[in-house]
């Protein structure tokens, strides 16, 4: 079963969003289900098989949640992330401005998932392969 520093190593390759489909590759192949990346700290929650989990430690200091959803932005920027035009906690400063709480992967589904405050889905997208 993965442990978190081979979830940390994996995720020491990505220095942009458009790095983020081989950390998935990556991680799936360690046996990752599913995980949980809270915006607030950066505490992840790597979930396997049998109810494995691997539980990553806050990355940052803590970012303010903004109360109100700015999809239009959240979109926008998200976009630019992923082309590799910002680097992860320029990314992360830009969810909490943008009201999100936390995204959830889904490897089976190659899905990643927005959520608000109040476990709103935000935007779900499907993850390139």
């Amino acid at each position: 079963m993965f442990t978190a520093a081979d979830v940390i190593g994996a995720h020491s390759k990505v220095k942009s969003g458009a790095d983020f489909p081989k950390y998935i590759q990556e991680i799936k192949a360690l046996g990752v289900k599913n995980y949980e990346v809270f915006v607030a700290d950066g505490k992840s929650i790597y979930y396997g098989d049998s109810g494995h989990k691997a539980e990553v430690a806050p990355k940052y200091a803590a970012q303010q949640i903004a109360s109100q959803v700015d999809k239009t932005t959240f979109t926008e920027q998200l976009k630019a992330h992923q082309q590799g035009k910002t680097d992860y906690l320029t990314f992360i400063k830009m969810c909490a401005e943008t009201g999100i709480e936390k995204w959830e992967i889904v490897m089976d589904a190659m899905t990643c998932t927005y959520f608000d405050q109040h476990g709103n889905q935000i935007l779900t997208e499907n993850i390139p392969q």
